[in-house]
């Protein structure tokens, strides 16, 4: 009796775990909306966007963040592959390093913390080695965002106004952004912003990607590819020196695909760098590919912007804490590829221009498609 009692409880068990694991792979298509925390007196959500395939896509109003990106291997199974935390208070934790937040008023750097517009200097705030980094102190990565979603279960609409002097910057600046997940395993990102001053506008998303999804430590065996011949030439902090230099025989040619850690120890610090595209026009074009042999996992990167960023997690150390599943983020453990404007345009003369005036409407398109390969 004792016996039979037993493998009826095992049995029970297996099939509660399968049940699970089926409800996890089968969810639902449309919109999950949860209680994520509070900021003061505003409550923070966290909205889960689950396609026909099982891909799921969760992002919160606060900083716009991508929290989680659940995309199948190549047998079937999901993994999340962008690094996050497990609470709000990861993200709100000194030293995070924007984990998949919207990034503005400017992304990237802007020299010396100042800029001159119209005959006036405007000074930000210094919070990169003397420089402005990724909208200053308390960037759109910090603030919390109004998020609704729109009809059709499959995209989440972000709005947030930022006060003329916001960070230093002039204009009242309206921003739109909306996240869609698309029929074809795609994560699409529209960004629009209005002004009633002129203002430097340069906006991008700063996700972590590791297609591993936990595997690797690192992405040093992922391959790369760049749509791209020519970079910005920077200094010791990475301020563009004004040079635009061809890839040819150096280090940065990623025009053929290539392990991210076949030369990386020949770039002093690990890659941090902008890209420029080879593109004409402004309508939307291939940027980068990702792949990992491992998983099978593709990833193509599409925008709409004249250039990317790609960054080797150079400066993560093991250090962050509320981490999701406990894992530490050691140097390399993901890469980000931001669609962007170059960095320092406002100080860069010779560099396509960020300014938006009023009348204009800053748009912007980028998207991450998955696959396997």
């Amino acid at each position: 009796m004792k016996k039979q009692c037993f493998f009826l409880t095992a049995f029970c068990l297996l099939l509660l775990v399968s049940c699970n694991s089926n409800h996890a792979k089968n969810a639902s298509p449309g919109i999950e909306k949860q209680h994520f925390g509070w900021i003061g007196n505003q409550e923070i959500f966290n909205y889960t966007i689950t396609g026909k395939s099982g891909m799921q896509v969760s992002l919160t109003n606060y900083g716009g963040t991508l929290t989680t990106l659940m995309v199948k291997d190549k047998s079937g199974q999901l993994g999340n592959v962008i690094l996050g935390y497990d609470s709000l208070e990861g993200y709100q934790q000194k030293g995070n390093p924007f984990f998949g937040a919207l990034i503005g008023r400017y992304g990237n750097r802007i020299a010396n913390a100042t800029f001159t517009l119209d005959q006036k200097k405007y000074q930000l705030a210094a919070n990169d080695h003397g420089n402005t980094l990724h909208g200053g102190l308390k960037g759109f990565d910090k603030v919390v965002w109004e998020a609704k979603p729109l009809p059709g279960d499959s995209s989440i609409q972000l709005n947030y106004t930022s006060k003329d002097g916001e960070e230093g910057f002039p204009g009242n600046l309206q921003v739109q952004v909306v996240y869609t997940l698309k029929s074809d395993d795609a994560i699409q990102i529209e960004y629009k912003a209005t002004t009633d001053q002129p203002t430097p506008v340069n906006l991008t998303n700063h996700s972590y990607f590791n297609l591993s999804a936990g595997m690797d430590s690192t992405i040093l065996q992922h391959e790369l590819y760049l749509n791209a011949a020519r970079y910005t030439a920077v200094n010791d902090v990475l301020i563009p020196t004004g040079s635009i230099d061809s890839v040819k025989n150096t280090a940065m040619d990623f025009l053929s695909p290539k392990l991210i850690g076949k030369d990386i120890s020949q770039v002093k610090g690990g890659y941090d760098h902008n890209w420029v595209l080879n593109k004409e026009g402004t309508g939307i074009s291939l940027a980068a590919t990702v792949y990992h042999p491992a998983s099978g996992r593709f990833m193509e990167m599409y925008t709409t912007e004249p250039a990317v960023q790609f960054y080797s997690g150079n400066f993560l150390d093991g250090t962050l804490i509320h981490t999701k599943t406990g894992g530490k983020y050691v140097q390399h453990s993901a890469l980000c590829l931001e669609a962007q404007h170059y960095p320092d345009s406002p100080n860069q003369p010779t560099f396509p221009s960020t300014i938006l005036k009023p009348g204009e409407v800053y748009q912007q398109t980028t998207i991450y498609k998955f696959s396997i390969k």
